[in-house]
């Protein structure tokens, strides 16, 4: 029957995949407190002194970057919603294709932390674990394969226990030990399923896309563009521009810059919030565009009057992260992390218990064809 065969299926996945499929969850777990775990580690670096009435201006701290660090060019600035966390700056040394990033003061343009590889401290480690098993593209095919397990692994288990509501919250304590198992592995796969199924959509979608842009600009074989100079205008204003945002979409506030690095990029783009009141939208997610080398206006895209794909895709990030409702969605994303670890535990031993017995079972029919024989 279909449930034999989807069974089956469910199971062989399961086994094939559990160890890469637990990687993937546990450090995405442990991803949801990032920024809480980094400051714990490493405190003086991702938080400011003090918090001041205002930051210093955009063009300041830009000019103190290029003055010490004149051999690499920014390429992305990130400007946190929470006052005191420190600003994250990406550069990229020139000569090289590689990023790096460093953290800022933005009260007094003080360099809390030099600049580093992406992969440099432990939650970073952690994020490209989780990301492309610290391989690059090869690692982000692989995770996207692993992405599609856990859907299928997801809608199978929907089917499987469809009629789950008539026994949601029944655990045969006392029961035989693979009705319980069975029952701890039903219920715990139900409460994760809704959840592994938004990760697995968004991961994998992102993770596709970005191994087809690395296609489509690399799959001949081609390098990446190694910067060799300065990738826009270094005498424009960008605290101008920054301020001028919000004269271009109302109640525009930046919380990312993003400068060009590759030969093909003409703008300089202000990713940010508007307070849309739709918790699922993004602090990324409308954006003004400046030439980069003019500083002129080019266009803008107000998420509130966009079109429902991209609001659909923006989402992606707040159900992927788990913070579309403050810290209880965030508990709760973290708790599912660590469900395939308990899924892993008792689908093995159901399994391990089947196994015993179909094996059993043979050995009895053998010992008793054997008996036949010799009557």
């Amino acid at each position: 029957s279909m449930n034999k065969v989807l069974f089956k299926l469910h199971g062989w996945l399961a086994l094939a995949c559990f160890i890469p499929l637990l990687v993937i969850c546990l450090t995405g777990s442990v991803l949801v407190f990032k920024h809480e775990i980094d400051s714990l580690l490493m405190h003086d670096k991702v938080r400011v002194g003090a918090v001041a009435e205002s930051r210093l201006g955009l063009d300041t701290l830009l000019d103190t970057l290029q003055t010490r660090y004149s051999n690499h060019e920014v390429v992305g600035w990130a400007l946190f919603e929470d006052p005191g966390r420190a600003d994250l700056v990406y550069l990229i040394k020139r000569g090289t294709d590689k990023w790096l990033y460093l953290l800022l003061d933005q009260y007094t343009g003080e360099i809390l932390a030099e600049p580093q590889t992406t992969t440099h401290y432990l939650t970073d480690w952690l994020l490209d674990l989780h990301y492309a098993f610290l391989v690059g593209t090869p690692g982000l095919i692989i995770t996207t394969v692993f992405s599609v397990v856990l859907l299928l692994l997801s809608l199978s288990g929907f089917w499987l226990y469809r009629k789950f509501w008539k026994a949601f919250f029944t655990l045969r304590w006392r029961a035989r030990r693979i009705v319980f198992f069975s029952d701890l592995h039903k219920m715990a796969g139900i409460i994760a399923a809704p959840v592994f199924l938004l990760l697995a959509i968004t991961g994998g979608y992102w993770n596709i896309t970005h191994v087809l842009h690395e296609l489509e600009e690399h799959g001949d074989g081609g390098e990446h563009h190694k910067v060799a100079g300065a990738m826009f205008n270094h005498t424009l204003s960008i605290q101008r521009m920054a301020g001028d945002t919000a004269e271009r979409i109302s109640g525009f506030v930046p919380r990312y810059i993003s400068f060009p690095h590759e030969p093909e990029d003409n703008d300089i783009g202000f990713y940010g919030d508007v307070g849309a009141g739709n918790p699922l939208l993004s602090q990324y997610a409308s954006v003004v565009r400046y030439h980069a080398d003019s500083g002129q206006w080019l266009d803008k895209m107000d998420i509130r009057t966009a079109p429902l794909g991209y609001k659909l895709l923006d989402s992606f990030r707040r159900l992927h992260f788990g913070n579309f409702a403050g810290l209880f969605s965030r508990v709760f994303w973290c708790v599912v992390g660590l469900i395939p670890l308990l899924l892993s535990i008792t689908g093995i031993t159901v399994w391990a218990i089947r196994r015993d017995k179909r094996k059993a079972k043979k050995q009895k029919q053998k010992l008793a064809q054997i008996k036949a024989g010799n009557a």
